[in-house]
C-alpha cells in the first residue's frame, strides 16, 4: 500500500490533572458569584445571576503539547509503538512521564 499517515500524540504524565465542573456547581460557588458581579457589575445592587439549567460543563486538562510524525501506511498496525519511539528519540519523555494518547491519524 502506497501513501502515509501524519500521527499526532501528545505525553502522559502521572501529574496531569482531568477535572471537570458543571454551571450550576461554579454558580453555586459564593467566591466566584463575587467576582463575577464585581467585574461584570460594578457599582450595581441587587444582581442576581442565573443560568439555563441545560448548562454546559467546564472541562480542566494539563494542556500538552502535540506531537507529529510520519509513517508508511504498511505501519498502521505498530503506530502506538513507533509513536513511543518517536517520543524517545525525540527526548520528549520527562520524569514520570511514560505513556502516549494518540491524537489523530491522518492519510496523506
Amino acid at each position: 500500500m502506497d501513501g502515509g499517515m501524519l500521527v499526532s500524540y501528545k505525553v502522559l504524565c502521572e501529574g496531569d490533572f482531568y477535572g471537570s465542573v458543571t454551571m450550576e456547581e461554579l454558580l453555586n460557588n459564593e467566591k466566584v458569584i463575587r467576582a463575577i458581579k464585581s467585574e461584570f457589575a460594578t457599582g450595581q445592587r441587587n444582581i442576581d445571576i442565573s443560568f439555563d439549567k441545560s448548562s454546559t460543563t467546564i472541562e480542566m486538562v494539563t494542556k500538552k503539547d502535540i506531537q507529529t510524525f510520519e509513517v508508511r501506511k504498511d505501519d498502521y498496525a505498530d503506530v502506538l509503538v513507533l509513536a513511543e519511539e518517536d517520543a524517545t528519540t525525540k527526548k520528549v519523555f520527562k520524569k514520570d512521564c511514560s505513556g502516549i494518547e494518540l491524537v489523530d491519524i491522518e492519510t496523506l
